[in-house]
């Protein structure tokens, strides 16, 4: 039950007993014990969230190891490029970030722990939809990019994103490896697009592959080169006035 209640959303613990009917005592007791065992996470605010071994929706919930490490590569990451950087999982339509490190200060795209985005939108969605098991038209007819654009993340590693899920932000996201060798996360890096500009892969993508390697069971088979953007057979972003 607590674990249901969280999937609906960052919930207090007076949330918490409301969602589950709990009682107070055991709603709190019960939520401590699952979050030592990173099922349960908290936010920003001190709300209960889904943890990073929840990962619905793909081959395998997020190991020891790599929920260790996170906190870790996207903190370098973040101070290598200066950008906000997040770990997602996929949960079937949507995707969960179960880690953060935010840019200190200045103009920069929040993302906090147990929040939830659209896989229609943005390079993270790009990359889980890429390496996806089968094909998936219905979230391919509600999204800016199509399946020539995802055909050019697996064949370049990475994937940028321009405006497609708030105007102004752009990402660069690449795939992390379980043991099995499926992707069972993306690490992305996100920010305005007057720093990351409209090609925001060509300046990030390079370090946003490193971390995702340096997150991954095992070596990534295709380490992934800075490309131009497909032109042909691909929904390019809007561009912003």
């Amino acid at each position: 039950m607590v674990l249901a209640a969280v999937e609906r959303g960052p919930a207090s613990l007076a949330e918490l007993v409301t969602r589950t009917g709990l009682t107070r005592a055991t709603a709190h007791r019960l939520a401590s014990a699952l979050e030592v065992h990173r099922l349960v996470g908290r936010d920003g605010a001190g709300r209960f969230v889904a943890g990073p071994r929840l990962a619905a929706g793909v081959g395998a919930p997020l190991p020891w190891e790599l929920a260790d490490r996170a906190d870790r590569v996207l903190t370098e990451l973040r101070d290598r490029t200066g950008e906000s950087t997040q770990l997602y999982v996929r949960r079937g339509a949507l995707r969960l970030c179960v880690a953060a490190s935010e840019r200190a200060s200045g103009l920069r795209d929040t993302v906090p722990v147990g929040a939830v985005l659209p896989m229609t939108a943005g390079s993270g969605a790009q990359v889980l939809l890429a390496y996806a098991e089968h094909p998936e038209p219905d979230l391919l007819a509600a999204a800016p990019f199509d399946a020539a654009r995802l055909a050019l993340v697996r064949a370049q590693g990475w994937a940028e994103s321009v405006g497609e899920r708030e105007t102004g932000l752009a990402s660069v996201s690449a795939p992390v490896r379980g043991e099995s060798g499926l992707v069972i996360a993306a690490v992305s890096l996100s920010g305005p697009l007057e720093r990351l500009t409209r090609s925001p892969g060509r300046r990030h993508g390079p370090a946003v592959i490193a971390a995702a390697a340096a997150l991954s069971a095992r070596p990534l088979t295709n380490p992934g080169t800075i490309l131009e953007p497909l032109q042909i057979g691909t929904r390019q972003p809007t561009p912003e006035m």
